[in-house]
């Protein structure tokens, strides 16, 4: 098939108008009207650079008769390609007999879900562990916390069926490099389970929380159909090495189970498996993180700065931005995880610490946009070896807790008041989403000083890229301290621990991800690698 890119057109345009379009560039490379077989969208994105003439932008794929003359025609002409063969093909498949050694995944966020899927589907019959409960049951832990300020340590925001992307705004989308299109299977598989086929080519597709927990039971239903295995509130208390070599783990159950190849696909939050990993000599090093806050603003003006006199248009629905601004003390700010139309979520997954994440629904229709407001810190900040990221992070959602009340009410403060340097008192017109609820405060000293001095030059710097941004009355949320894992669990090119042979270090908690889409990704290329060790006898 061909390729079109860089189709543009207006946002009232018809479909008639596309294939109107489609059929003016084929003509340009010598394909008349009846050479024409067939086009679909295989991306579409708007451009939103010129507010007073905001375009939609396509790319499309063209199947036409006599494509090897096309494909002359097109040469040296731009926007013109040959269409990648983005087909999913297995690396292995189990040996018959049954024989084969059955390979565990610990974790089931995004990247465990998928290695367990794609080892099932396979033939590999992989034993799936996952310290927290089924997704619906955790749901209701979850609304525990928010609803009756009740935590669960081992069922909430971050541990579960679903992992942490469970509770976010289901975003699919990354800056990695994806040669193999590993992304398509997982767009594709996300279809099967239920997701809207509209992932399949919306430029930042996404899928919202609710979704997300059907599909994640489809998913789970398929792994055991194909014979893989799900153990639900089964966390991993140890790690049997003899020699430099996996030889099986300790479970909270009281069980031993042999094991030769385990992907550990823990997530970002694992705090007191880290610390095992550690003691087990498993090698691990930390790594640059981001601290900071979640900034609310009416989602109405986030539209309006974004889109102009089309704001409200539903081909562009509720806007969204990415912002960075580089301070004089050498620190960036930056936006993470950006939720047009979403929440502010209560992402605490230990006693006495509070810590913040935002989510979206797959309409994005709440009232308010939320994003993270971070500074990028670096080992530098926190000396002391892997786990010191771990301890600065607890440090900092410990004093959040304090700030609060101690009720797991999160400290927040006014734009306006954090700006001048005084404590809110009272909230203004924007009212804040995160549950349980927020008690005004001065964030001033809910992180380290160098973190508070970069955002607070950063706000109005940013209000000249975002009108409004910087609005009084807009609202700061403490603390954002999971933007990532803080530490890596090195890896060789085969995907096994640098150290420990058979344990195969994956997705967002070891450090080789970051969110839903790339967690994902990285859950297939280890399967990959498992399968193939398992077949070749390694």
């Amino acid at each position: 098939m061909l390729r079109l890119s860089e189709l543009k057109l207006s946002l009232e345009h018809t479909e008639d108008d596309l294939d109107h379009a489609v059929r003016g560039a084929l003509a340009q490379i010598g394909v008349k009207g009846d050479g024409l077989v067939q086009f679909t969208v295989f991306r579409r994105a708007h451009d939103a650079r010129k507010r007073s003439d905001i375009k939609l932008t396509y790319i499309i794929d063209i199947e036409v008769k006599d494509e090897p003359a096309a494909i002359r025609r097109m040469a040296g002409k731009p926007n013109w390609s040959v269409t990648p063969d983005m087909a999913y093909r297995f690396v292995a498949r189990a040996p018959q007999g049954g024989n084969t050694p059955r390979p565990v995944v610990i974790g089931m966020g995004p990247c465990g879900l998928l290695a367990g899927l794609l080892l099932a589907q396979m033939g590999f019959r992989p034993i799936i562990l996952e310290r927290g409960k089924e997704v619906r049951e955790r749901t209701r832990d979850t609304f525990g916390l928010w609803r009756k300020s009740v935590l669960n340590p081992e069922s909430n925001v971050q541990f579960g069926e679903g992992g942490a992307g469970t509770f976010s705004d289901g975003k699919l989308y990354s800056q990695i490099k994806d040669p193999k299109h590993y992304g398509r299977k997982v767009l594709d598989e996300f279809v099967r389970a239920g997701a809207p086929e509209d992932i399949l080519y919306k430029a930042r597709p996404h899928i919202g929380t609710f979704r997300l927990v059907s599909m994640v039971e489809k998913m789970r239903a398929e792994i055991r159909e194909l014979g893989g295995e799900v153990r639900f509130e089964t966390r991993v208390d140890d790690l049997d090495i003899e020699h430099g070599k996996l030889r099986g783990l300790k479970l909270s159950t009281g069980e031993y189970l042999a094991a030769e190849h385990v992907i550990l696909a823990v997530g970002h939050s694992a705090r007191d498996t880290f610390e095992v990993l550690h003691e087990r000599g498993v090698f691990m090093e930390a790594k640059p993180f981001s601290l900071g806050f979640r900034i609310e603003h009416p989602q109405g003006l986030i539209n309006r700065s974004r889109f102009g006199k089309f704001a409200g248009n539903k081909l562009l629905g509720a806007a969204d931005y990415k912002v960075v601004h580089h301070c004089s003390n050498g620190r960036s700010v930056y936006s993470f995880c950006m939720c047009p139309g979403g929440t502010v979520v209560a992402a605490a997954s230990e006693p006495g610490r509070v810590v913040t994440n935002g989510m979206s629904q797959y309409k994005r229709a709440e009232r308010n946009a939320n994003a993270g407001i971070v500074v990028g810190i670096t080992p530098q900040d926190y000396p002391g070896g892997p786990l010191a990221g771990i301890e600065f992070q607890r440090k900092w959602e410990e004093r959040a807790f304090e700030l609060g009340g101690r009720n797991y009410n999160a400290p927040g403060q006014l734009v306006g008041d954090f700006i001048a340097r005084r404590a809110s008192t009272s909230l203004g017109s924007v009212e804040p989403s995160y549950k349980p609820g927020v008690t005004p405060t001065d964030l001033g000293t809910a992180l380290p000083d160098y973190v508070i001095e970069a955002i607070r030059e950063a706000l109005p710097e940013l209000d000249k890229k975002i009108a409004g941004f910087a609005m009084h009355d807009a609202v700061l949320t403490g603390v954002e301290t999971r933007t990532s894992s803080p530490l890596r669990i090195e890896r060789k090119a085969d995907y096994q621990s640098v150290n420990v042979e058979g344990l195969y270090p994956a997705g967002e908690g070891a450090g080789y991800a970051g969110g839903i889409y790339s967690a994902a990704i990285d859950g297939i290329e280890v399967a990959e690698a498992v399968a193939l060790a398992i077949v070749n006898g390694r």
